[in-house]
């Protein structure tokens, strides 16, 4: 994959969370409170995170999000607060100076969208494609993104749960 265009060529990173290395890319979502993907992007697994804010920034204003310790950055934070309005909230790493606490309300939309990238790495098997090549992996990440939120708008409508897509046509 990628041998006709380099930029979108698959490049090894670092998980920290988990320890270890890989090979691909990384998918960044804006979801909103409940849960429903907003917006995304793909990059090459060594991009760093805080280049995707960049996005966020062009994209949104007047609002806050909620982060994952990977978009840590003391330069970010401020610009995106004087150009758009955004505050970053962010957990503290546990070695951090500053240490606290995250906010409790922080902490549940944090795990309601890490349960949204449990539910397409499992019921989705967003991880495993057989894609030849980047076009055709974008499709799929598309496609995946998309059934996933056609799932929460039944359970909308259902007056269900939308979190519980496994759930949604029965």
């Amino acid at each position: 994959m990628g041998k006709k265009n380099i930029e979108k060529a698959p490049s090894i990173g670092y998980c920290a969370s988990q320890g270890m290395y890989y090979y691909g890319y990384k998918l960044h979502t804006v979801c909103g409170l409940s849960g429903v993907i907003h917006s995304f992007d793909l990059t090459k697994a060594c991009v760093h995170d805080i280049h995707f804010l960049k996005d966020v920034k062009a994209d949104y204003s007047n609002c806050t999000v909620i982060a994952d310790k990977g978009y840590i950055s003391a330069q970010v934070q401020p610009d995106l607060f004087e150009t758009a309005n955004i505050r970053l909230e962010v957990p503290y790493r546990s070695n951090q100076k500053e240490w606290k606490p995250t906010f409790s309300a922080f902490a549940k939309a944090r795990k309601r969208i890490e349960t949204i990238f449990s539910q397409l790495c499992d019921q989705f098997m967003i991880i495993r494609n057989y894609a030849k090549d980047t076009g055709g992996l974008f499709a799929r990440i598309i496609g995946k993104i998309s059934a996933l939120t056609i799932l929460q708008y039944i359970n909308y409508k259902n007056n269900k749960p939308i979190g519980r897509v496994k759930y949604a046509l029965i």
